[in-house]
């Protein structure tokens, strides 16, 4: 195929893919499904019939992919609403994928001819969730949740992932006799998980100080010096031995939620490469799977869809999350809203390209669990949220309202900062907040629509303030929001706490 061919499938594949974006939300089915499809259309089993078999290339794709995805998920997440789950989160990434996986093993073993060790690695693949399908579902249907399971999901799904593959390479390791024991993985998890998080922290610090300090003659370069930090994060923490996934979404996390140029216009590219990556990796996916090779596996397969719906991932919330005072109906939400997505698609690779037995029924089986959980539990959660009553009722906050970027200046700047809808900021003028005097409040960004307050506005829940400030101060005012989101709105319902 020459050049030109090439260019001009890519190109006609990522339009039908941008298009299909714009379709799912009045077809009530998540993006990715559709992003699927067409990459199976594609393929040389539809109507394309482009020839792709090459797993290596599937693989390499999706690791750097998920890469982007996992940073550009960091650097939207917002400390002051996740430092209030974040153990919880912890909890769900950690115990509650091992968890998981350890159900799936069962129901892998009693039921079909899998051993105990490729129960456990089909268990791992499957065992992350995907909060991008999650909040594009909810998004495109209006549906915002209440209280604070959105920076719960949040958390969870950007931090399980880490998880997901340090269980798959570790199993891997042991199928393929690298490794000698199940107990030999709990050293390399206490090596990997710290030291991936530690470098992630030390990174996104490091992150600040070189953008803020390079001072670069061309404001176009700061994106190329983003993407290349992000990169060498990932690949310094798997060269030394930490997992490089949690170390960018750690990494990612850290520069979010810290003060530093051309922040919202760097927040929108991350924004916009983490969905040419996620489409990328889905169309290359549905190139890589034969539908022919489906079809025989799809019984098994909705069997075990079914098994970790129904049984696995509400038995592993559940138990998780036993002890804490979040309500059962945030609970069974939670449960239903462990989408699957591409982490376990990329990761169902990697028993292909090691020679571990039954690795293409695991892909196969893997391919249609994803597809089976994406159709279900992605067309079925805004519904869940309204039954449930955890919905609040008003539209989503606006990503991004304001456009205006960041000073170039290092000693003042402007930040966007979010009143988040449990803070007890809400309902209080701005006059009332005990801001410095020297802090100015130049925009509140509300519903969409942008306004110039005075100190007797009233602030309203997701408002977006944008503040022009000394940097010391900036940093001060972020401090005296986080603790009004602390406190929380007197009297209202701290759910998930």
């Amino acid at each position: 195929m020459s050049l030109e061919s090439l260019l001009l499938g890519a190109s006609i594949l990522l339009l039908l893919s941008v298009l299909a974006s714009k379709a799912s939300a009045r077809l009530g089915v998540p993006a990715l499904l559709l992003f699927l499809l067409i990459g199976m259309l594609a393929g040389s089993e539809g109507p394309g019939g482009i020839e792709f078999d090459y797993t290596h290339l599937a693989q390499s794709l999706g690791v750097v992919a998920l890469v982007f995805i996992l940073f550009a998920g960091g650097l939207d997440t917002e400390w002051a609403s996740v430092r209030r789950v974040v153990w919880h989160g912890i909890a769900l990434s950690t115990a509650g994928v091992v968890l998981t996986a350890i159900f799936v093993a069962w129901f892998a073993v009693r039921v079909f001819d899998f051993s105990l060790l490729e129960g456990l690695l089909l268990g791992s693949i499957v065992s992350s969730t995907d909060a991008a399908a999650v909040f594009a579902v909810l998004r495109s249907r209006n549906v915002n949740l209440k209280g604070s399971l959105k920076p719960l999901l949040e958390f969870e799904s950007g931090s399980n992932d880490a998880m997901a593959v340090f269980l798959t390479t570790g199993l891997i390791g042991l199928l393929i006799h690298q490794v000698a024991s199940l107990m030999d993985l709990v050293p390399m998890f206490a090596l990997q998980m710290p030291l991936g998080a530690l470098l992630g922290w030390a990174m996104g610090m490091g992150m600040v100080l070189v953008i803020n300090r390079l001072q670069l003659e061309f404001d176009g370069l700061y994106p190329v010096l983003t993407v290349s930090l992000v990169l060498f994060t990932y690949g310094v923490a798997a060269a030394v031995g930490g997992n490089g996934f949690l170390a960018v979404y750690v990494a990612g996390l850290t520069l979010g939620n810290n003060v530093f140029v051309h922040k919202a216009s760097l927040r929108r590219f991350h924004d916009g490469l983490a969905w040419l990556m996620q489409i990328a990796m889905f169309l290359t996916l549905g190139l890589q799977v034969f539908p022919s090779r489906i079809i025989p596996i799809a019984g098994t397969g909705f069997l075990v869809a079914l098994f970790l719906m129904l049984v696995a991932r509400p038995l592993s919330v559940f138990l998780t999350l036993a002890l804490s005072r979040i309500s059962l109906k945030e609970k069974v939400f939670i449960s239903w809203v462990g989408l699957r997505g591409a982490v376990p698609i990329i990761l169902g690779t990697f028993p292909l390209l090691a020679g571990v037995p039954q690795a293409d029924v695991i892909f196969n089986l893997v391919f249609f669990i994803v597809l089976t959980s994406v159709l279900f539990q992605g067309t079925t959660l805004p519904l869940l949220a309204r039954w449930l009553g955890l919905d609040n009722g008003a539209a989503p906050a606006p990503e991004y309202s304001l456009a205006l970027e960041s000073t170039d200046t290092i000693k003042t700047g402007l930040a966007e900062i979010t009143i988040p809808s449990t803070s007890a900021a809400v309902g209080k003028q701005i006059v009332e907040l005990g801001l410095p005097k020297e802090v100015v409040i130049m925009m509140i960004g509300r519903n969409k629509h942008g306004f110039i307050p005075t100190g007797r506005s009233t602030l309203h829940a997701d408002d977006t303030l944008l503040v022009f400030a000394d940097k010391n101060l900036l940093a001060e005012t972020q401090k005296i929001i986080d603790a009004y989101t602390a406190r929380q709105i007197p009297g209202a319902r701290g759910e998930v706490v």
